[in-house]
């Protein structure tokens, strides 16, 4: 596809079915299809804003497969080191709609997928490296060991090449043995990033600080370049070192879904330091896409277009 591309992640894609109604998932009647997953989620995001952004990964072949599949290259996206196996099967989830602002209730069903089959040999080191940018979460790396190592493998590459890396830890606790193993393993790929992007409540269970400020400063002490700390409607605290402070949340008139909103608030930090933006503007171009998010139902709906971007400023 493109010869040089702005970024590239490594991740699971599912379908995504969200009920059609609020309440309990076992009390819908229908469900309507979307796509889901952390790091595709922000491969789409950035995509929108006009990055060329590449997507590495396995599917099976049946249709929630092809559908996958279709949907990330209408965006945009390079799919060309997507594997589509017939041996293997695409994870899929259900999520429910809630009417309080709360976190919607969400069912997996991942384990054994194709995704998790994904080995180190997978990797192609020239299409990777010949990327200006890694995003990884932590999503991807839980859901097998062999994922782990495959993680942990493309930012160090990433970082051999002297090439950026960001790292979400977008926690799954139900993915991994124990706390202390996420935690662990958590943050040996957080510490080889150069920008860390935590939620607070993260934040808290990884470092055991309580404050945006001390959990920036366990991440940046360990040689992190930058950490955002996402602090939900209040909006963000960054530190890069040389520059620290708080942005403040975007007034939202009512929250639909709150998934996908850290996905969302990542493409905008990234995609805005990519291209040369000043580090506050950054965290408000995250701040104001991670907004949009959480007023639409489905993971990727609110992600903005370039044009739509530069009509707010940003």
């Amino acid at each position: 596809m493109n010869k040089a591309l702005d970024v590239v992640t490594f991740g699971e894609a599912m379908m995504l079915l969200v009920a059609d109604r609020p309440g309990s998932l076992e009390d819908a009647h229908g469900f309507h299809k979307r796509t889901a997953g952390a790091e595709t989620n922000v491969a789409i995001g950035l995509a929108r804003l006009g990055l060329r952004v590449g997507w590495a990964s396995r599917l099976g072949a049946e249709s929630m497969a092809r559908y996958l599949l279709a949907e990330m290259k209408r965006e945009g996206i390079d799919c060309s080191h997507v594997v589509s196996d017939p041996a293997q099967r695409t994870g899929f989830q259900f999520k429910g709609q809630v009417t309080d602002g709360s976190d919607p209730p969400v069912e997996y069903h991942r384990k054994g997928s194709a995704a998790s089959q994904m080995q180190v040999a997978d990797i192609d080191q020239d299409w990777l490296c010949g990327a200006r940018h890694l995003h990884a979460t932590g999503v991807f790396p839980a859901i097998s060991g062999n994922c782990y190592d495959v993680a942990a493998t493309t930012i160090s590459l990433m970082r051999a090449a002297g090439k950026t890396v960001s790292f979400d830890p977008n926690l799954r606790p139900s993915l991994w043995p124990s706390t202390e193993c996420m935690r662990e393993g958590i943050n040996a790929l957080a510490l080889r990033a150069n920008w860390v992007f935590p939620g607070i409540e993260e934040g808290r269970l990884l470092t055991g600080m309580d404050t945006p400020e001390d959990i920036a400063g366990f991440y940046r002490s360990q040689g992190v370049d930058l950490v955002v700390i996402k602090l939900g409607a209040d909006g963000a605290y960054y530190n890069s070192g040389d520059e620290q402070g708080y942005v403040a949340g975007v007034p939202v008139a009512k929250v639909i879904d709150t998934v996908g909103a850290g996905d969302g608030f990542a493409a905008g930090v990234i995609s805005a330091l990519l291209e040369g933006l000043p580090l506050r503007r950054a965290v408000e171009r995250g701040a104001w896409i991670g907004a949009r998010a959480v007023q639409v139902l489905g993971d990727t709906e609110g992600l903005p277009t370039r044009q739509e971007l530069e009509q707010a400023g940003l």
